[in-house]
């Protein structure tokens, strides 16, 4: 294996699957196969850290010699989840980052996964070299959000939960891409959705690009063409592998 410097494990935890792949720090590329798992039923603490451990064997990386970050779907704050998207309730509040390490016997980098995401734009994707405000968001189950000043991120803005006035529903549970699937909607029936969505986050930041990832973002032509905003927006690059590569670059910063 090359040197450490060059080199990391970057491991995406969601709320269906578990994926994790080796990552070149100086591209940003795999430099492995992407390996995944399903999620745990109910997705308890123990029955992910099983998992995990799974997808390090597979790769052939779970010694403590390559740094491994982990991306993880709830508000993360000095290594200890403080909510819980499509996972177990028994993590807010919960310890995790030095569950995983006491798990796995080795240290880690653990963070958002909508951020570490935001990370991989910047350095390898759609952000890289942009200046100002770069507000990326994930399209999928939710919707997350990393906020990026010149390069800097401001970790967990939770910017899927934002409330439609007088709708009692969060963004997210109108707009994400499974409100489509959930409501059989066209791509675009979704875009006005999203038209609303995008042009209040417009109003709120005024930022100066917006980039849209999730696994959804390979479909882009379809729907980002039909939004009428003044911030340019675009697909991420890293699409659903923005989660490993943020992660991963992250641990390779920390080691």
């Amino acid at each position: 294996m090359a040197a450490h410097k060059r080199q990391a494990v970057g491991v995406d935890i969601g709320g269906t699957g578990i994926k994790g792949a080796i990552v070149d720090l100086e591209s940003g590329a795999l430099t492995s196969d992407r390996i995944k798992v399903a999620t745990p039923k109910g997705a308890q603490p123990e029955d992910v850290l099983g998992a995990v451990r799974e997808v390090l064997a597979t790769l052939g990386v779970d010694d403590s010699d390559t740094p491994l970050g982990v991306a993880f779907p709830a508000i993360v704050k000095d290594g200890r989840t403080l909510s819980a998207a499509n996972v177990s309730e028994r993590w807010i509040g919960f310890e995790a980052e030095k569950f995983f390490e006491d798990g796995l016997g080795r240290d880690i980098h653990f963070a958002n996964d909508a951020d570490v995401a935001g990370v991989a734009e910047v350095r390898y994707g759609a952000a890289k070299g942009q200046r100002g405000l770069t507000l990326l968001t994930t399209l999928g189950t939710g919707i997350g959000s990393a906020l990026i000043y010149n390069g800097v991120l401001v970790p967990n803005t939770e910017l899927g939960h934002l409330h439609r006035a007088k709708h009692g529903k969060d963004a997210e549970a109108y707009a994400a891409y499974s409100a489509m699937e959930r409501d059989s909607l066209t791509w675009e029936a979704w875009a006005k959705r999203l038209q609303w969505y995008y042009g209040h986050l417009e109003f709120l930041f005024t930022p100066d690009l917006f980039v849209v990832g999730g696994g959804v973002s390979k479909h882009a032509d379809q729907f980002l063409p039909l939004l009428k905003l003044n911030t340019p927006i675009v697909p991420a690059v890293h699409r659903n592998n923005a989660g490993i590569i943020g992660a991963a670059a992250l641990a390779g910063d920390e080691r």
